[in-house]
């Protein structure tokens, strides 16, 4: 474990009093946006605090709680923690139910000559609903405060300011290699090989690891993107700019799959209407929930995948062939408990039986959750990350539903690409939680328009007005 300096201490511990001067200078959207983006950003990646009893007090758990904090103590507000559509109360009650009984079904030790692994423990149930309770406030959060019609505007806006912000550091790293985070908190948070790419260095700034900039960088270009098609025409110009130049950061952060995602994501903005975004989107979201289901049944064309890898980069389709041939194993090895995982301490991965080495790496978020909670928490998990864009797909295609802005359509978009990005790694950050929250915000509010148009349109129906008689 690196060792932080007493810099990375202290920005932990002074995020809370940060983010209070976004609380009481912002609405509450925009302070909500601030306190998880910008402590996702700024705060250094694994140092933390660990107390007795309590959740590590990281750069993910502390903005998360502060927001919490502040809405829950200093604002009085009290937040519902259940979804309206009935699928999400289900979820739900899933996503707290199945630790339990990963812990029920996993109290056996995993015998290794060199020191068995340990069963699990009632304890670690509880921390396990715990932990993931706190990465869900951002969920909670943003359904309250960002379903505004607007608020995907200030979702969006925050993230082309960031990526602003961010691409200095991103220069700098990619000439001089990733140093900034040694610089300011005084360790390099991963593997510096990694970091080797395309004859220069893949930038990491303050996140951690050079795939998790690289999907940042895409989201703050797809919304500067966005942006170029709203201002009156007299910034259009300045728009473009901005939107070219994080483009270009994109580029700079060498990683192919975000370059994927604006070839693909960059079309739809500029050439084809909202409701087709939130339709793509779902069907994106529809094939994520079963990318399980359709690599166990060898539906996937990996082959055909690595071939077009080996095309681009002989290294990229090693690298690929590498997490496919992992993937495999780690899917065998679930499928020996698939309904509630193998539970925590390394059991869902392969280990060598006499020294206890790990034979396999788990890259994907997806294999990650369904080897740990099994196919119930992994439904739980992505189920609540797709129902947004699922409800918002809904919505397009309804009858009377309500016309959806660009805005919210590019967010969408932003959010389906981060799904399917869980599929190869994981990228599943505060933001991704904040975004499919807010959405899910959005897709209650639209649903309740529609209903409110559907019965007043029955109503004028069932009792036209019947026209005045004029009296002559």
């Amino acid at each position: 474990m690196p060792q932080p300096n007493i810099i990375a201490y202290l920005m932990l511990a002074l995020w809370p009093l940060i983010a209070w001067q976004f609380w009481r200078r912002m609405d509450h959207g925009r302070a909500l946006v601030w306190t998880v983006l910008g402590g996702y950003l700024v705060l250094p990646p694994l140092a933390y605090f660990d107390g007795p009893g309590l959740p590590d007090l990281n750069k993910v758990t502390i903005p998360n709680l502060t927001a919490f904090a502040f809405t829950w103590f200093v604002l009085k507000d009290r937040l519902s923690f259940l979804p309206e559509n009935l699928a999400g109360k289900l979820l739900m009650a899933l996503f707290v139910a199945s630790p339990f009984a990963t812990v029920l079904t996993n109290g056996d030790p995993i015998p290794i000559e060199a020191g068995d692994i340990p069963g699990a423990r009632i304890y670690d149930s509880l921390a396990a609903v715990g932990n993931q309770a706190i990465v869900l406030l951002p969920y909670f959060l943003a359904r309250r405060y960002l379903a505004d019609v607007d608020a995907p505007k200030i979702a969006m806006a925050a993230l082309v300011t960031g990526g602003l912000i961010y691409s200095l550091p991103i220069l700098i790293e990619s000439r001089l290699s990733p140093q900034i985070n040694v610089w300011v908190y005084g360790f390099m948070q991963h593997d510096f090989s990694q970091t080797v790419r395309f004859g220069g260095y893949r930038p990491m700034v303050f996140l951690p690891h050079g795939l998790w900039l690289a999907f940042f960088a895409y989201m703050a270009a797809i919304s500067a993107v966005r942006q170029v098609l709203d201002p009156p025409a007299a910034e259009r110009p300045k728009q473009v700019f901005i939107a070219l130049y994080l483009l270009a950061i994109v580029v700079v952060c060498k990683s192919a799959g975000p370059l994927v995602y604006c070839l693909a994501t960059i079309p739809l903005i500029l050439f084809a209407p909202p409701r087709v975004h939130l339709i793509v989107a779902g069907l994106l979201a529809a094939i994520v929930i079963a990318y399980p289901i359709l690599r166990g049944a060898h539906l996937i064309p990996v082959d055909r995948i690595t071939g077009l890898a080996a095309a681009i980069d002989a290294d990229r389709a090693y690298s690929f062939a590498f997490r496919v041939n992992n993937e495999e194993q780690l899917l065998t090895r679930a499928a020996e408990r698939p309904l509630f995982g193998w539970g925590g301490y390394g059991r869902n991965l392969l280990h060598d039986p006499v020294t206890g080495q790990t034979l396999t790496i788990a890259d994907g978020a997806w294999i990650i959750v369904l080897g740990i909670y099994g196919w119930f928490g992994y439904i739980a998990e992505f189920g609540l990350l797709v129902l947004p864009l699922l409800l918002l797909a809904r919505e397009a295609l309804a009858r009377h539903g309500a016309r959806p802005t660009l805005a919210l359509g590019t967010l969408a978009l932003i959010l389906a690409m981060n799904m399917v990005d869980l599929l190869p790694n994981g990228t599943e950050i505060p933001f991704t939680w904040l975004m499919a929250g807010a959405l899910l915000g959005q897709a209650e509010r639209m649903a309740a328009e529609r209903r409110a148009t559907a019965t007043a349109a029955r109503r004028a129906h069932l009792h036209p007005q019947r026209p005045k008689r004029t009296v002559i």
